[in-house]
């Protein structure tokens, strides 16, 4: 089952899809255009990993010091910086290149502590596509990613649909893409991820627990493209979902 969470007429609702846009619970049924998506589910906390696709990692070895012995590559983001499908993200006016990574998120559904990876999976409600942006002008390799590269406000589009995990036969056989305006920039899978899902629950188990509506965001592949103000930047996972965005500057937010 795909939901997702839309504000109209002034409530939130829980929606499902529609071949004319989506149902809402109480039977109308609306175009895309006419509500404003938000997150599909109540987020919790924002788990990010850094460089877990190998040619994404080849991509920025020029920038970046990581080894095949390294931990995963973890960092958290705050409430602020998810915004929802159609969405706009903001660009600021002294970034010279700003990025999005399409991202398979793995959505946390009953408490993990300690996990094996053999029972890490029984833990993962759904799935629900990202896009991670990063400015990558910021970014200081002695503290990767910092907090200005990937923790501003509207950096985190997340939706449209929340997709249940027995819906989804093998989460690491996914093709991924991202298109700027109209553009495919960026394809891969989800199975050329270096630490997979079961193995990153063990890991992040391992020292904090993992409660329902926390989110992973599993890394991105190759292919990422600086982006403008007014491009629309459309990310895409076969099976989970389409999720647009729009990025505008700062005078769209009054400074």
């Amino acid at each position: 089952m795909k939901t997702a969470r839309v504000a109209y007429g002034g409530a939130i609702h829980t929606a499902t899809p529609h071949e004319r846009g989506l149902r809402l619970a109480d039977g109308r049924v609306l175009r895309e255009q006419d509500v404003v998506w938000l997150p599909p589910f109540e987020v919790g906390t924002l788990i990010a990993l850094g460089l877990n696709y190998a040619d994404h990692v080849k991509e920025l070895s020029r920038e970046l010091t990581v080894t095949s012995k390294d931990e995963p590559l973890v960092f958290f983001k705050g409430p602020g910086a998810v915004v929802g499908h159609r969405a706009q993200t903001r660009r600021p006016r002294d970034a010279a290149f700003m990025h999005y990574e399409c991202e398979l998120g793995v959505v946390i559904g009953k408490p993990a502590r300690n996990v094996k990876a053999a029972q890490a999976m029984a833990h993962v409600a759904g799935y629900t596509v990202c896009n991670d942006y990063a400015i990558r002008d910021y970014l200081e390799n002695w503290y990767r990613p910092n907090l200005r590269v990937k923790n501003r406000d509207t950096c985190t589009g997340m939706g449209p649909w929340l997709v249940d995990a027995a819906q989804v036969s093998d989460p690491h056989d996914l093709a991924l893409r991202t298109r700027v305006n109209g553009k495919i920039t960026q394809q891969g899978t989800t199975a050329n991820m270096v630490n997979d899902i079961a193995a990153l629950i063990e890991y992040l188990s391992g020292f904090m627990t993992l409660l329902p509506g926390d989110v992973i965001l599993t890394g991105t592949p190759d292919g990422v493209v600086n982006v403008d103000e007014g491009d629309e930047v459309v990310c895409e996972i076969d099976g989970i979902g389409s999720l647009h965005n729009t990025i505008v500057g700062d005078d769209v937010f009054g400074c």
